[in-house]
């Protein structure tokens, strides 16, 4: 037995679910019977089993250097075990290259954030398939947090939910401008024009979004109601303020060093007195830019290329410097934690159907990240904040210029009614 194999072992021993490794020459470590084994292909993922390191895990199963027998929900139970420390806390290690690392990230943010880099990046996550995502995902393909208003819905009816909350919480109004800055298949917009009556207009960077939402406003009869861009947000022409804005898994992809210019261009777009409702996933920890144990670069490298995620803190600093004002929040990570379980229930249903219509790597990396992403939000590794903001007018009712108003009211109520 070589020192590695002694390490593992007395790692898998402290776990409190057994785990059982099966090494490329057929020999077994932990558990006789265990609800999860990994079956080594080579020797390298031992390093990475031994320290905790689950996202280089997560690579290695994407690159075929090993496979696992078992369910999702049990791997990902292993695999937190398997953490040697909370992924939201920085590495002690690196902490006197701190300032450091913190110039360099802002450094890539501006670089990696151009129009034309965002592009690229966005059509390397959702231009995959259309079929593939179809398999998943509800009947409108909504690709955000659903919201489970209750307990027994379906993940359809919770994604409707969601989608009505919004429009509510925005207070949409027949014949009102409404903007949706990152569409994607269109849930949110068709939603808004059918069921409040607004002119919606819809921005996007994927080619296969863009041309699925244009047909199915075709399909649906709402051409002149919706409309739907291939334009970045920055190019959004600012002549004719919206009524109202939604910015909806779109924040995420902006990046730390781009978020003042882009709530400052929310603000330029909306009217003032109306609402903005920026829904987007923050980081659980107030001091990491990705998460740690090498799960923030398996992400990087698999799924969403220059993904970066502020704490929730952040991103209403930003904003109120933006002069816009919050003035709702609600935090829906249990959510989106059953949200990701139903997608990767989904995606386990019809795993032959997904081989067919993209690479077994990009099935196997998307195994991964929607189970692991469910993990994440059920530990609150990362959370998922609806922010409401106004661009106050200073006009009161009575049309005197003193103060800060918006559409928003007194209380609550009217969300929920």
């Amino acid at each position: 037995m070589t020192a590695m194999d002694g390490l593992l072992e007395r790692r898998l021993e402290s776990l409190k679910m057994p785990l059982a490794v099966l090494l490329p020459g057929g020999r077994r470590l932990g558990a006789g019977s265990a609800p999860v084994t990994i079956r080594l292909h080579e020797l390298s993922p031992l390093a990475h089993l031994a320290t905790g390191q689950i996202g280089k895990l997560a690579e290695d199963y994407v690159e075929g250097r090993l496979d696992f027998d078992g369910n999702m929900r049990d791997l990902m139970e292993a695999a937190a075990q398997i953490l040697d420390r909370d992924p939201t806390q920085a590495d002690p290690l690196a902490a006197p290259v701190a300032w450091w690392d913190r110039l360099r990230r802002t450094a890539r943010s501006r670089t990696h954030h151009r129009a034309e880099t965002d592009a690229a990046q966005i059509q390397f996550h959702y231009d995959v398939s259309d079929e593939f995502y179809a398999l998943w995902l509800d009947p409108q393909r909504v690709y955000s947090c659903a919201y489970f208003r209750d307990a027994a819905m379906s993940l359809a009816q919770a994604q409707e939910a969601k989608l009505d909350h919004i429009c509510r919480k925005l207070m949409l109004r027949a014949g009102e401008r409404f903007l949706d800055v990152g569409a994607g298949w269109g849930g949110l917009l068709l939603w808004a024009a059918q069921h409040y009556d607004v002119q919606a207009h819809g921005i996007t960077l994927s080619r296969n979004q863009h041309a699925h939402v244009n047909r199915r406003i075709e399909e649906l009869g709402l051409a002149g109601r919706v409309t739907m861009e291939l334009r970045d947000y920055r190019e959004v022409p600012e002549d004719k303020p919206y009524d109202k804005i939604a910015s909806i898994g779109m924040f995420e992809h902006v990046g730390h060093a781009q978020l003042p210019g882009y709530f400052a261009k929310l603000r330029r777009l909306l009217k003032p007195g109306g609402l903005a409702m920026n829904h987007g996933i923050t980081a659980g920890g107030t001091g990491n830019h990705q998460l740690g144990a090498g799960i923030g670069e398996f992400i990087e490298r698999y799924i969403f290329p220059g993904g970066e995620l502020p704490h929730v803190s952040e991103a209403i600093r930003v904003l109120s410097d933006a002069q816009l004002e919050a003035v709702d929040l609600e935090n829906l990570r249990p959510h989106y934690a059953r949200t990701l379980w139903a997608w990767s229930d989904g995606l386990e249903a019809r795993l032959t159907a997904a081989r067919k219509v993209t690479s077994d790597k990009v099935v196997r990396a998307y195994r991964l990240y929607l189970a692991g992403s469910a993990m994440s939000f059920e530990h609150g590794w990362l959370s998922l904040s609806q922010i409401l903001v106004s661009r106050p007018s200073g006009r009161l009712a009575d049309g005197s210029m003193r103060g800060a108003q918006s559409q928003f009211p007194f209380n609550r109520g009217y969300m929920y009614a």
